[in-house]
């Protein structure tokens, strides 16, 4: 069953999707790359204490990270081969983090232990959430979340509907569509693994409508299954959880709350494929589809990447480039983040790595905001973006909290259409990151 959402998103924008690049490449899978840089901060939540030392032999699939908290996820070796270090590295992100680095032996020895662990039949919800765990699931589309933390909500949170989010709204990425071409039988399966670790029985798979083939794709699986695929007006950001939710469902999740407060829990096309691997193959999460495109990239290319391979590995594999590189970006162009140096490596959290030329990318110098309302009428939260920037540049913490900043998505719909070329984003992650640290001190 599909059913047509026809109401668009009120606010958003529609940027060049730049899809074509590779929307109709496939998933390449290329050999293991020769060392890998593993951080142990991959997710939100506690920074995961190293299990191995300098020197080590390691296995592919082994655990080398274990989670010290709650809301913290284990992370494993992508390669077999040897510990070559582990020290502070720098992560895409910014961050120096504690990594684990592997010189590979190109053999890819399994390590112990990594088989099937049942079936979505014979596995009970703790199971499933145990396994989840154990193999180092995250949120896949970014937020990298602690997937088992999602699934075990409050008990005064009631759980009765499940999105799988195949939106993939952000330009240039075409990752998740490729998925739901090539492996939508494991996307739909890791769905029903995530309900019955829940325990809800109304799921649904959220496709914008620029991707008809992934509708006709998931059509005779939903079916099966009994699960709803939703098609959704083309428009930024509806892959938003909170906007996916109110187009799904027609709930709303209040200032400052979370799915799981309007009955909802949201994963992505990837994490529900990890979490079929994590169950039917027994591989813990040492690899992700990434997209590598832009104008400069020779080859852009849909890559599934072991975690750890180097952004320069990453571009290498896509076939170098064409020309001077003005700007790579982890993610997309919306959301993602510009990156210092090409020896950071893929993370979980590594959707894409775009490359922009430089006449794409010059130096922005902004100008003064002239009150043109074009921010106000994109943002999708209904919030007022220029008052946030207008806050950061005299440091009225208190004033842009009773604005409602902390409701910001940043999305970057504002600052797209900004004339003035206002730093709004920048303003507005300034004023949270304040907001933050007053609370933490008070």
């Amino acid at each position: 069953m599909a059913v047509a959402i026809r109401k668009p998103l009120r606010g958003g924008i529609h940027p060049s999707e730049q899809k074509h690049l590779t929307a109709d490449k496939p998933i390449v899978k290329p050999p293991p790359p020769t060392t890998v840089t593993i951080p142990l901060w991959q997710h939100t939540g506690a920074c995961c204490k190293p299990l191995v030392s300098k020197g080590d032999a390691v296995r592919l699939g082994q655990k080398i990270g274990e989670a010290p908290a709650f809301v913290s996820a284990p992370v494993h070796s992508s390669v077999s081969g040897t510990v070559v270090a582990v020290e502070p590295r720098l992560d895409p992100v910014g961050r120096m983090v504690t990594a684990v680095v592997i010189e590979a032996d190109a053999q890819d020895a399994l390590a112990d232990g990594i088989s099937p662990r049942g079936t979505l039949d014979s596995l009970s919800p703790p199971d499933i959430r145990e396994i989840i765990h154990e193999a180092g699931i995250v949120g896949l589309g970014g937020a990298s979340f602690p997937t088992r933390v999602k699934l075990s909500p409050p008990a005064d949170k009631p759980i009765d509907s499940y999105i799988l989010n195949g939106c993939e709204c952000e330009p240039y990425l075409t990752g998740d569509h490729r998925l739901m071409l090539e492996r939508a039988a494991d996307a739909v399966l890791g769905l029903c693994l995530l309900m019955k670790a829940a325990g809800v029985e109304k799921g649904y798979v959220a496709v914008e409508a620029n991707k008809p083939d992934a509708v006709e794709t998931l059509l005779p699986l939903a079916r099966e299954t009994g699960i709803t695929v939703v098609v959704l007006p083309t428009r930024y950001p509806q892959g938003s959880e909170k906007h996916l939710i109110k187009a799904v469902l027609g709930r709303e999740v209040p200032s400052g709350g979370l799915p799981m407060d309007v009955g909802t829990l949201v994963s992505n096309v990837g994490t529900a494929v990890a979490v079929a691997d994590a169950v039917y193959r027994g591989m813990p999460l040492v690899e992700r589809v990434v997209t590598v495109t832009g104008r400069p990239v020779r080859e852009p290319s849909n890559l599934l990447l072991r975690l750890g391979t180097s952004f320069a590995t990453a571009l290498e594999l896509a076939g170098g480039l064409t020309e001077p590189a003005g700007r790579v970006v982890m993610g997309g162009p919306m959301t993602g983040v510009a990156q210092f140096s090409l020896e950071v490596p893929v993370v979980k959290g590594t959707s894409g790595i775009l490359v922009l030329g430089e006449d794409e990318s010059p130096p922005l110098a902004s100008t003064p905001c002239i009150r043109c309302g074009r921010c106000v009428e994109s943002c999708p939260m209904r919030l007022v973006p220029l008052y946030y920037d207008a806050c950061a540049r005299v440091g009225n913490w208190t004033r842009a909290r009773e604005l409602g900043v902390i409701d910001c998505i940043e999305c970057g719909s504002c600052a797209w259409g900004c004339p003035a070329r206002r730093p709004l984003v920048h303003s507005i992650r300034v004023a949270k990151s304040e907001i933050r640290n007053l609370a933490a001190r008070s």
